[in-house]
């Protein structure tokens, strides 16, 4: 099937659209382009572009629960296959202000989640090479 249009961008609400940018930008590269106060693209290398808009009254997910402010999308990344580089990439996401959201059971699990500081979801992912 044809497709009608192709994808731009993944756009998130949040408070601070500048803070948030220049987190995914530690995260996963790229640089922030501040188009105005409310609205800021990062170009992720390889990747589609994420942008960020000011949400005024912003209220970020409960994750995991569902309803009113549930998780509606989460971000993953792959961080390494060792859990050394899960740590250490973990260790970094936290110094930039994330916080974990899950710990339970992760042993038995390839990925970790936390959230960005604006509480949106997202997951460090271990992935195995054959």
């Amino acid at each position: 099937m044809a497709a009608v249009a192709r994808l731009r961008s993944v756009v998130v609400d949040c408070p601070d659209p500048r803070e948030l940018a220049v987190f995914y930008a530690a995260l996963g590269g790229g640089t922030p382009v501040e188009e105005d106060a409310d609205w800021v693209v990062l170009q992720i290398p390889a990747g589609p572009r994420l942008a960020f808009q000011r949400a005024p009254g912003y209220a970020s997910p409960d994750w995991p629960r569902a309803g009113h402010g549930s998780q509606q999308f989460h971000l993953d990344f792959d961080a390494g296959n060792t859990w050394e580089e899960i740590d250490a990439a973990e260790e970094k996401v936290l110094a930039l202000g994330a916080r974990v959201l899950d710990r339970e059971d992760y042993e038995n699990k390839d990925f970790r989640v936390y959230a960005d500081p604006a509480g949106h979801p997202f997951c460090l992912c271990r992935i195995e090479q054959p």
